[in-house]
């Protein structure tokens, strides 16, 4: 029997998301919730398909659709997300959904549809683009060891997490999305990039529960680095992350991320996914500094007649100059300005 394809709606919420969590290829950001946070946050409207046969659900697909005047008009999956794209059980609910998805960019008038998978996808044709060579992925094995784990570090790098520790800086673990923000806003002022809105990251904590937390670290009573971190089966995330301008001369994102790694195991994850990152930047460095090999993302695209691959980051050489900018405005004021253009760059 053919599968049905239809929009997701609340009472199907858990029956998604039981098909998320079976599925080998299932990831934290293919939960259901994502859809009311991204509403929520961004006012982008989201159209999540589900696949049907004989009343049990073969396939889903999370899409939003993101127009803006800044960044123009693009259905994804997923914006704000690393991963996203068609899960299926089989190729003919696979098939099901990718159309479905072209026909939905059609009626929306999107000029690009975009699925992140993380790994490369069975059953798209050459008619879908892939994004030439911008992110990877880090993710690498844990265990319950500490020591063994640290070892893992490569030395130079290892001599950084000791260098915290032997400072004293002290981590904790809770619920604190306002202090993370603050720490976080002044992090990627420092990069050139717009910040998003407090609310967002309130919102993530409300939907995602006991599947997410804060770690922040001190240098004393300072708050100099916090990092939010996702939990998916016996994987952790971190995922907005950074320090202030007293991080680095303290060790303090070296220690911050050890941390993470250290408190996971202990929480029974086997799995560090330290996320996605653009080739050629500092962040990618410091990823393999880790010891972590990048795995290239597989992006998809189908375009409109005529359109191209969006590129909305801040590598973009005609974002230099506003990433230069960005750089120098007073925290007050990028905190004030971010939100309304980050929208649009998911």
């Amino acid at each position: 029997m053919a599968p049905g394809v239809r929009l997701l709606t609340d009472a199907a919420a858990a029956a998604w998301d039981g098909f998320v969590a079976a599925h080998p290829q299932g990831t934290f950001f293919h939960r259901a919730a994502w859809a009311g946070v991204i509403e929520a946050a961004f006012r982008h409207r989201p159209h999540y398909l589900m696949a049907e046969r004989d009343g049990a659900v073969c396939g889903v697909l999370p899409l939003v659709h993101m127009r803006t005047r800044l960044f123009g008009n693009t259905l994804a999956s997923l914006p704000f997300c690393v991963y996203g794209g068609i899960l299926a059980d089989d190729g003919e609910s696979f098939a099901a959904l990718a159309a479905a998805a072209e026909t939905l960019r059609e009626r929306c008038g999107a000029r690009a549809l975009e699925l992140r998978f993380r790994e490369a996808p069975d059953g798209l044709d050459e008619t879908w683009v892939a994004r030439p060579d911008l992110y990877a992925t880090f993710r690498k094995p844990i265990g319950p060891d500490d020591e063994a784990n640290l070892k893992a570090i490569p030395r130079k790098q290892r001599a950084m997490v000791r260098k915290g520790i032997e400072r004293g800086l002290a981590a904790t673990v809770g619920r604190d999305v306002d202090l993370l923000h603050r720490v976080y806003a002044e992090s990627v002022r420092n990069l050139g990039t717009p910040v998003f809105a407090r609310r967002y990251f309130r919102l993530l904590a409300e939907a995602f529960g006991r599947d997410m937390d804060v770690l922040v670290v001190r240098d004393g009573e300072t708050p100099v680095a916090a990092v939010m971190n996702f939990f998916w089966r016996d994987e952790v995330l971190p995922y907005y992350g950074g320090g202030t301008a007293a991080a680095r001369a303290c060790y303090a994102n070296d220690f911050m991320y050890w941390e993470v790694m250290r408190r996971a195991a202990a929480r029974g994850c086997r799995t560090f996914d330290y996320g996605r990152s653009k080739l050629g930047t500092g962040a990618f460095a410091f990823k393999k500094n880790w010891g972590f090999e990048p795995l290239p993302l597989e992006y998809r695209f189908r375009l409109a007649p005529g359109a191209a691959i969006p590129e909305v980051n801040p590598l973009n050489p005609k974002y230099r100059a506003a990433v230069a900018l960005w750089q120098r405005l007073p925290l007050w004021l990028a905190n004030r300005l971010g939100p309304p253009i980050v929208r649009g760059a998911g």
